[in-house]
Formats: structure tokens, C-alpha cells, sequence
């Protein structure tokens, strides 16, 4: 008795599907057909994990808080943070604050208020000019075993913790579940 298996077998439907069809002399009425093209979803899964750069989830900003570099020869610039991950941040410099090259490690500061901030350090990963908004956005790995470490690990995890459940006020008076 012949055993059947539900497996089928791709690497010959591949050669198969490789190989020319004979061109074989019909009618009129009779066209040749075609076999679709077999797709092996395996190998375009792969691609599609090689793809992915980014190994963290990271949270995109957008003028939520304060936060500065200290740029040579130009003192302490204001940075728009574009976002953040548990390895590193995003932050757009603006052409004429200067530039920072790949490679060099800077003092960042976040402020919670005007005058509180917490400093750490960052090494430049990438950079890249976004000439529409006339910055350059730099993407920058925290510096492990600097100042700060414990802090700013607390604080992605708490800007992630919190933007997925931001709002836009309105001017509505409703504030958790309580009336006004």
C-alpha cells in the first residue's frame, strides 16, 4: 500500500516552474496556460527578518520634553528628540547649531523643568540631513557605565509607559473617570 503525504514537495515545483514548457503546435481555440508563479514563503519571511534593523520598540516624540547637547565650540544647543529606545534616542540638530560627527561621544541633558535636568552620555551612531526641516537628525547609542545609567533606563521606560496613553486636551473637564 502506497503511502500519500500532505507535504508538498517545493524544490520541484520550483524547477519545474523553472524549466521552458514546450511550445506544442494548438488550435485556434486551445491557448497554452500558464502555471502561476510559485513563491517560497520561507525565504521571503527571512528577507523580511533581515530587513528589520531596529532590535528594541522605540517611541516616537515630538516636543515632549526639553533636552540639550553640548556642541564644541558652540556651548549648550537645544535638540528636538525625535525618539527613543532602551539602546538609544533620536534627536534633530539644527544646521546652524553645528555639526557632530559619527563615532564622537556627547553630553546630553534632559530638563524636567527649567532649571532640573539629569545629564548622560551618548556615542553617535548615524547622521543624516533632512533638508525640508533644516536639521540633521543624529541617532545616538547610550554610552553604558556612564553617569546616570540606572536613571535613564527608568526614564524610557517610563516616556514608553506614558505615551501609550497620551492625550490631546481639548478643553474637556473630564479627568479619570471624574466629572467636574
Amino acid at each position: 500500500m502506497n503511502k500519500s503525504s500532505n507535504v508538498i514537495d517545493l524544490n520541484a515545483r520550483l524547477k519545474s516552474a523553472k524549466e521552458p514548457k514546450k511550445d506544442t503546435k494548438a488550435g485556434p481555440q486551445k491557448q497554452a496556460v500558464t502555471a502561476a508563479p510559485v513563491v517560497d514563503m520561507t525565504e521571503r519571511r527571512m528577507e523580511m527578518i533581515m530587513a528589520e534593523r531596529r532590535q528594541v520598540r522605540r517611541t516616537i516624540l515630538s516636543e515632549f520634553i526639553g533636552a540639550f547637547i553640548i556642541v564644541p565650540q558652540k556651548g549648550l544647543q537645544k535638540v528636538a528628540l525625535y525618539d527613543i529606545s532602551e539602546n538609544g534616542l533620536a534627536f534633530d540638530l539644527e544646521f546652524d547649531a553645528g555639526t557632530i560627527s559619527v563615532g564622537d561621544e556627547i553630553a546630553m541633558r534632559v530638563y524636567m523643568n527649567q532649571q532640573t535636568y539629569f545629564p548622560f552620555v551618548a556615542r553617535i551612531a548615524n547622521a543624516r540631513e533632512i533638508s525640508d526641516e533644516q536639521v540633521t537628525r543624529h541617532g545616538v547609542n547610550f554610552v553604558k557605565g556612564t553617569v546616570n545609567d540606572e536613571a535613564l533606563y527608568h526614564f524610557v521606560k517610563f516616556i514608553e509607559t506614558v505615551s501609550a496613553s497620551l492625550q490631546t486636551d481639548h478643553g474637556d473637564v473630564m479627568v479619570s473617570n471624574l466629572k467636574v
